[in-house]
């Protein structure tokens, strides 16, 4: 039916993986005796996740449920992967404390370019099943979503514990936001889902799930969840907050970044975002636990593995070796990006232009941090508009840029 254009490999019903993929970075799974005896029957089940692109990047928060994807695909399973640009518009609040501003197609349109090509940096994706949501969102009548409407209630609603404490506190819930379960719930009858991923925020809407598919006398999917992982900064990672590292930067980058977090999140990191064996995350926990394994150690095991997910081995040696150069060693890297301008350009300007900083403020607050360094002269820039100069600079802990 859906995936006969795909080509596909034996359904595996391998005791161990199915236990490690049933437990291992999972919070809950809803019906979980009866996910575990489907797999272990060597029934071809669809497995369903949606993102919405509420930004261009994907970052290693969405690189969680992502890779328990591919686990389901790695025993055969048919992977469908829904990019919501008809849920985006709407806007989920599931994880929010405040009312999310929607956003216009225009938006979702440029955020989702390049989404399926990310997710590509960790699924095969000649073998998924690659959806947008508005394909059967936007032909919906009045009637039809009264009609799913009719199957929840305000209070199921508002109980959840963000709504209600939003609501505790007098801040608004728009009506629209109550839209959004009913939508995403849609989203597993279009596609037949017999499991849904998701993280622990989306409990209400994969129910939804649950709830609509029984009411089109569908199966109601099975629903397995995961933790959301903090930032750089030790927040919930967030592209609002700034805190992401995005699976389209630079290896190197990534490296870096990985190796800025902080030392609690190192064995979350390795649970959640790399496939070393659970066995040697546990030592490597109790090894700094312990006092006997060095957290730069554990970070760099870390960088390396998440680099070779996105990328391939010999991608994270080299980021390791820059890593090493510039950073251990206090070198410039071989590679440094070099441009050329001419005299009384502004260095926001060519900072903004190449991508260094994201914004003006951005830049204000790297210099008012002084974190901004001329390398060359060894002089710190200390003012927001100094003018550009030959030689290199070091933005930050790991950006580098040569003018000339």
């Amino acid at each position: 039916m859906f995936s006969k254009f795909f080509s596909r490999q034996q359904v595996t019903t391998d005791e161990q993986q199915i236990e490690e993929l049933l437990t291992r970075g999972v919070d809950e799974v809803i019906q979980k005796d009866s996910l575990r005896k489907k797999l272990l029957s060597g029934k071809r089940l669809r497995i369903k996740l949606g993102i919405d692109p509420t930004s261009p990047n994907l970052h290693l928060g969405r690189m969680v449920p992502l890779l328990k994807l591919r686990d389901f695909q790695n025993l055969g399973h048919d992977i469908v992967l829904i990019i919501g640009d008809g849920t985006g518009v709407i806007g989920d609040t599931s994880d929010k404390d405040s009312e999310r501003p929607m956003l216009t197609e225009h938006d979702v349109r440029n955020n989702m370019r390049s989404y399926f090509t990310q997710a590509g940096m960790i699924l095969d994706m000649s073998r998924v099943e690659k959806k947008c949501n508005s394909t059967w969102l936007h032909k919906l009548t009045y009637e039809e979503i009264g009609v799913h409407a009719n199957q929840f209630s305000v209070a199921d609603f508002i109980a959840r514990d963000n709504i209600r404490r939003r609501l505790d506190a007098g801040k608004r819930v728009s009506l629209r936001e109550v839209l959004y379960p009913l939508m995403q719930g849609y989203d597993s009858v279009a596609v037949r889902a017999d499991v849904e991923l998701g993280g622990v925020d989306q409990r209400f809407n994969l129910l939804a799930g649950r709830v609509l598919q029984e009411h089109f006398g569908q199966a109601p999917q099975d629903i397995l969840m995961t933790p959301l992982i903090a930032g750089t900064d030790g927040r919930k990672m967030s592209s609002s907050w700034g805190n992401t590292i995005n699976v389209t930067e630079r290896p190197e980058d990534i490296y870096a970044k990985v190796m800025r977090v902080h030392d609690d999140l190192i064995p979350s990191y390795f649970t959640h975002l790399t496939r070393v064996s659970m066995t040697e995350v546990a030592s490597i926990e109790e090894g700094l636990r312990a006092g006997t394994t060095h957290p730069r150690d554990a970070k760099m095991q870390l960088a390396h593995a998440i680099v070779t997910v996105l990328h391939s081995e010999t991608v994270a040696q080299a980021a390791e070796h820059a890593f090493v150069q510039t950073f251990q060693k206090g070198d410039i890297p071989e590679d440094v990006q070099k441009v050329t301008y001419v005299d009384g350009v502004l260095l926001v300007d060519v900072l903004l232009q190449t991508h260094i900083v994201s914004s003006k403020s951005d830049f204000r607050r790297l210099v008012r941090e002084g974190a901004i360094t001329h390398k060359t002269s060894g002089e710190r820039v200390g003012s927001e508009d100094v003018e550009a100069t030959v030689g290199v600079y070091k933005i930050g802990k790991h950006r580098f840029i040569e003018i000339v």
